[in-house]
């Protein structure tokens, strides 16, 4: 081989060498691709489809909210002529009578919240200002102790809060301008049931969107504080699905509904959200009498087969009943800890 040929000689060995190389690396990467791939697509999966279904459906939400629009135009039109001088919006802003019952809603919970949570109280206090200046009977809005991260957020995200009209917005917490004796403090843990509104009394809703994090916190300041609580008669006229906490703009437009109707049942069924599968409570009494009574004629038409069963279970409760005394335990430990 002369000297010539060697070098091109060394140059394609070391590019077949390159080849089968790059030849072991793509099928030593294959697997690894394949796992990652089965690895990401189970937790990408759910987010695609709904990101398909979002992109399918938005010719349906566009018409919808044209929809929306023209029944909202119709509406205003309907009202307009229904009203002979035309000045609907100045005859019902004359029917408004205020309230002199003073609503706050307790900011001092700051410190207590993530950011998320904060965002979620700025909305809900923006649905209570909204509600308020549309009410009927509007009460005298508080919001007390404002400041920290609320305070923070309001201020990026909604400018205009410092023109808000009819709303006392103070740094100061509510015990420092409202004597004690004119305080009720809101809260889903207290004993006491509300009857009735006193106008002139404060009521406070605890100004918190925890998740259940810190249960029973307002209820113990406010007995800390030697000031008087109480819950919404919630329970009187409604079963509900889910548990009884209720949003801070649920309690407030339930009161400004009760101050218009006088009248706790339609209060909470005009504001309760279907979601919380709200029914009066007559109803669930039927409903549950009728399944007792079904039962009980199933259990007769098989009577035989029922006192087998009882017997054998009987015999097998001793166990049962440890059994389930142990879940029971670890259930209540795990419910006591702190999430």
């Amino acid at each position: 081989m002369t000297s010539e040929m060697l070098p091109a000689f060394i140059e394609s060995s070391n590019v077949e060498r390159k080849q089968s190389l790059s030849e072991d690396q793509e099928k030593s990467q294959k697997p690894r691709l394949c796992e990652r791939f089965e690895q990401i697509s189970k937790r990408q999966m759910k987010k695609l489809i709904k990101q398909k279904q979002w992109e399918e459906q938005r010719e349906l939400r566009k018409q919808k909210r044209k929809e929306k629009r023209k029944r909202k135009q119709l509406e205003r039109q309907c009202q307009l002529e229904s009203n002979s001088d035309g000045n609907d919006r100045k005859r019902i802003r004359r029917d408004v009578v205020h309230s002199t019952l003073r609503l706050i809603i307790d900011c001092s919970f700051d410190s207590l919240m993530i950011l998320k949570d904060i965002k979620k109280l700025h909305k809900q206090i923006q649905r209570c200002y909204a509600e308020n200046r549309r009410a009927l009977h509007p009460v005298q809005f508080y919001l007390t102790s404002h400041g920290g991260q609320l305070k923070k957020n309001m201020d990026e995200n909604d400018k205009g809060w410092v023109n808000w009209k009819d709303i006392h917005i103070k740094p100061e917490h509510y015990s420092e301008f409202i004597k004690k004796e004119d305080l009720i403090y809101l809260t889903s843990d207290s004993p006491n049931v509300l009857k009735e509104l006193d106008e002139s009394k404060a009521y406070v809703i605890g100004g918190l969107v925890d998740h259940n994090h810190h249960k029973g916190l307002t209820y113990k300041q406010a007995s800390n504080h030697g000031i008087d609580h109480a819950q919404l008669p919630l329970g009187n006229f409604v079963k509900m699905n889910s548990r009884k906490v209720l949003a801070i703009n649920h309690v407030f437009e339930i009161i400004l509904e009760y101050l218009e109707t006088r009248d706790w049942q339609e209060a909470f069924f005009t504001i309760l959200p279907q979601r919380k599968g709200a029914v009066p409570t007559d109803k669930a009494c039927e409903g549950s009498s009728h399944d007792k009574k079904s039962a009980r004629v199933e259990d007769g038409l098989d009577s035989d087969s029922s006192e087998e069963e009882n017997s054998r279970n009987e015999l097998e409760s001793p166990h049962e009943e440890e059994k389930q005394d142990k879940e029971n335990s670890n259930e209540s430990t795990v419910n006591s800890v702190p999430h």
